[in-house]
């Protein structure tokens, strides 16, 4: 366990520190993006030295990967959520309700297993790589998939990001500031490549756009829930497989406390702890959140068996592309249908 995690912890302090060089800050990636990457790095060495290291990669690619997506709630609140109105809610809902469905069934007619069509589709529809670990945390799926659809968010979000700002002074897309920070955080994968986008429209579209894609994040908790419901259902109707009991992804709830928990601090702790206090503790456990996962995505990177992720990243790139192409698409009429008289 501990030379595990000295070098899940080894790894993730080079993403840390990797992640502040200038042009990595100037293009938005995260250490999260750094850390799968310094991962698959050294994937090749790590079966070498995985008989005793084991139990703290794992530890990481699990336990630490749950505290740090409850932890990620203090990102969020409810306040900021209600203060555009129902239209964004309506439109991140429909967005992440249709993107997964529709990649789980273009994954698995593209010939894709299923857990792996899950996360690409999970990743494009909700919140990039923090919902693929989620995800992959209640599927138990191999490390590899987890990290071909990490990747797909890595190529497909960083184009996004830098497209749809050219695209909007360019004149190519005809909706106002407002909109168009709907339809950016409505559409684009990491929250990082909505900050990137949005910040390149106007300060009010970067707020809305950062607001729905929170939305987005919130809605990682029914979609776990109706993954173990399904998966529950298709164990206790297929005869060659053993009947499992139902999996409940507690730590969703634990995330859903937080928002709560968040939105509410000043009133349930300000009468007797000052407002600069509690915005350091905000600071310091968002600041753990980040550690969490990237000591997560660290972990993940290390376990890939790089023949598989090849010989799968074909066909979920594939499918990453027809999904990305479904949001540009079909984001930019939802935008129009439900929010266009919001600029």
């Amino acid at each position: 366990m501990f030379l595990g995690l000295v070098l899940v912890g080894g790894l993730s302090i080079l993403a840390l520190y990797g992640a502040r060089f200038p042009f990595l800050v100037h293009n938005h990636i995260s250490p999260l993006l750094v850390g799968v990457l310094l991962g698959l790095g050294f994937s090749f060495v790590y079966p070498k030295i995985a008989h005793a290291t084991h139990a703290g990669v794992h530890f990481s690619a699990k336990k630490l990967l749950r505290l740090g997506i409850v932890l990620y709630g203090f990102n969020v609140t409810t306040h900021d959520i209600l203060h555009y109105g129902y239209a964004p809610l309506l439109i991140a809902f429909v967005v992440v309700v249709g993107v997964f469905l529709g990649g789980v069934y273009l994954g698995r007619k593209m010939g894709l297993e299923l857990d792996l069509a899950m996360l690409v589709a999970c990743g494009s529809a909700v919140c990039g790589a923090a919902a693929i670990l989620a995800l992959e945390s209640v599927l138990k799926s191999s490390p590899h998939k987890g990290v071909v659809a990490v990747g797909t968010v890595i190529v497909f979000g960083l184009l996004a990001m830098f497209a749809y700002p050219l695209l909007y002074h360019g004149g190519f897309i005809p909706l106002s500031a407002l909109d168009e920070g709907i339809y950016i955080g409505a559409t684009l994968h990491e929250v990082a490549n909505v900050v990137g986008a949005a910040s390149g429209i106007s300060v009010e579209a970067q707020k809305v756009a950062i607001t729905i894609k929170m939305v987005r994040v919130i809605m990682i908790i029914p979609l776990l829930l109706g993954v173990s419901l399904y998966l529950k259902y298709t164990a206790s109707h297929d005869h060659h497989r053993h009947k499992t009991p139902f999996h409940i992804p507690y730590f969703a709830f634990l995330f859903l406390g937080v928002v709560v928990l968040h939105s509410y601090l000043q009133e349930m702790f300000g009468a007797f702890v000052s407002a600069q206090a509690l915005q350091e503790g905000v600071r310091l456990l968002r600041d753990t959140s980040v550690v969490c996962l990237v000591c997560a995505m660290s972990a993940l990177g290390l376990q890939v068996n790089m023949k598989k992720f090849l010989d799968l990243g074909g066909k979920a790139f594939g499918l990453a592309l027809l999904l990305w192409g479904v949001l540009v698409v079909g984001g930019f009429f939802l935008v129009k249908v439900f929010a266009g008289d919001q600029g």
